[in-house]
């Protein structure tokens, strides 16, 4: 009986290591950091507000994500117009209705954008009959640069998934033929 109680718990201890890894998303965004939204990989951020809009940028991946909220009223912009410039080239933001950020996916205007210093943006909002300038100074450091090329290249998840079920079932294999032949041994007389 003792045997089957550690076999239990060791099927235990191994389903919990494989749930290890944690949860992402369908874009591999990390889903189990404290507090919702909160990515400590986010890459470089932009922060900036006028009188009337507040706007959050990240550079993470292929695009630079952009949320633009009321100063006011925190009420989000949704389907506005926004263009962003940075070093004399500009590249139109698309509005993303599934999760209410605008992106700009531009490939040179990003590839300039990733390079290491700070980063003087100039963001031309139209919302409605309302329109707006938002400047703001993204720091790009080379560690962001390595981080995030190092995250793209190397965040696949099926390899690790796959070294933790093979190390998971190898040894459950293993411990549960060892238990077949203790179970199937004789007692010995005289003990």
């Amino acid at each position: 009986m003792k045997l089957i109680n550690i076999l239990f718990f060791y099927f235990a201890m191994t389903s919990m290591a494989i749930a290890a890894p944690g949860a992402h998303g369908p874009n591999g965004e990390h889903l189990d950091a404290p507090g919702g939204h909160v990515h400590s990989d986010a890459g470089p951020r932009i922060e900036t507000f006028t009188e009337a809009f507040e706007l959050v940028g990240h550079l993470q991946g292929e695009e630079l994500s952009i949320l633009i909220d009321r100063y006011a009223t925190n009420e989000p912009v949704l389907n506005g117009k926004l263009e962003v410039e940075f070093n004399g080239m500009k590249a139109p933001a698309k509005f993303h209705a599934d999760h209410g950020d605008y992106a700009v996916d531009d490939a040179k205007f990003l590839e300039a954008l990733a390079k290491p210093g700070k980063h003087s943006l100039v963001f031309t909002l139209a919302a409605g009959e309302e329109s707006d300038l938002l400047e703001g100074t993204m720091e790009v450091k080379s560690s962001d640069v390595e981080n995030g090329k190092a995250h793209e290249v190397g965040h696949d998840h099926a390899f690790s998934v796959n070294s933790w079920v093979i190390g998971a079932i190898v040894p459950s294999v293993l411990l549960l033929g060892l238990a077949i032949v203790m179970m199937r041994r004789k007692p010995k007389a005289g003990k």
